[in-house]
């Protein structure tokens, strides 16, 4: 199984990594999922929420705070585009792209050790054989893609025109969600309250977060732009990318101000 994270991380903290964790502890106890890998996808500049930086920026950052992570990455794809891209076409092409073509590439080695194993065993069971006709069958099984995010996620399906409905149908359908809970969100209660959610409930993961950590990207800037220490809730790489860079200001914190997202402007249109 694959997790894949659609958002701003403007900037990304030390609770975005640490959703990866939670949701791949959360799923490897269950027992029928192996978690391979986790991508973070920052949303493209286009999206035009308030305050958001650079695409270029926001990437360079997860790169530095994912130098530490053996398992997650962050991929520039939906960034690149030439607008914002909605969040279902995103997980389409991780799904065409990704858990296809490119896993098979990155697996190579792994696939070829499995068949290395597999012809060593079909040679000596070979020897204790009478048939003369063997058969050796390799089976790769293509890892599913789920949307990680937060539980609060949940209640934006409600907000008019910020989804279509179709869109939602496909999304807990086709992939699901694996959804962490954050301190006042009640996600069983938002999916209790939507026919469609409670539909599609068995393709839905409510993770508890135990240990509450609640760190805010905003916040983050808020204190930032007041000349406030973010040390131990920011990996100090990207701390230093951000002081170098100065990026969050009084000036950075209003953009797009006053701006309509842009999903609100293409849905009711």
């Amino acid at each position: 199984l694959i997790l894949l994270a659609c958002g701003s991380f403007n900037p990304i903290t030390n609770m975005h990594m640490r959703l990866f964790e939670l949701a791949r502890d959360h799923l490897h106890q269950t027992g029928q999922y192996q978690v391979i890998e986790g991508i973070m996808s920052p949303v493209n500049d286009d999206y035009g929420k308030k305050g958001l930086v650079s695409a270029r920026h926001r990437i360079a950052m997860a790169k530095l705070a994912l130098e530490t992570s053996d398992w997650i990455r962050v991929d520039p794809w939906e960034s690149e585009q030439e607008t914002w891209t909605e969040t279902i076409k995103v997980l389409r092409w991780y799904n065409d792209e990704c858990c296809r073509t490119d896993f098979e590439e990155r697996d190579s080695s792994v696939l070829g050790l499995r068949q290395w194993a597999a012809n060593k065993k079909w040679r000596e069971n070979k020897k204790n054989c009478t048939s003369e006709v063997s058969f050796l069958v390799i089976v790769q099984v293509l890892p599913e893609l789920k949307l990680l995010c937060g539980a609060d996620f949940l209640q934006t399906f409600k907000t008019p025109n910020l989804w279509k409905e179709e869109h939602i149908k496909e999304i807990v359908e086709k992939f699901g969600l694996v959804c962490i809970s954050r301190a006042g969100s009640d996600p069983a209660q938002y999916i209790n309250e939507s026919d469609l959610l409670t539909k599609f409930q068995h393709n839905i993961f409510l993770v508890k977060e135990w240990i509450q950590n609640e760190i805010s990207a905003t916040q983050i800037r808020y204190a930032l732009c007041r000349g406030l220490s973010v040390k131990y809730l920011v990996p100090d790489s990207v701390i230093s990318y951000i002081a170098h860079h100065n990026i969050y200001t009084e000036e950075s914190e209003r953009k797009n101000e006053g701006d309509l997202l842009q999903p609100l402007k293409l849905h009711s249109a």
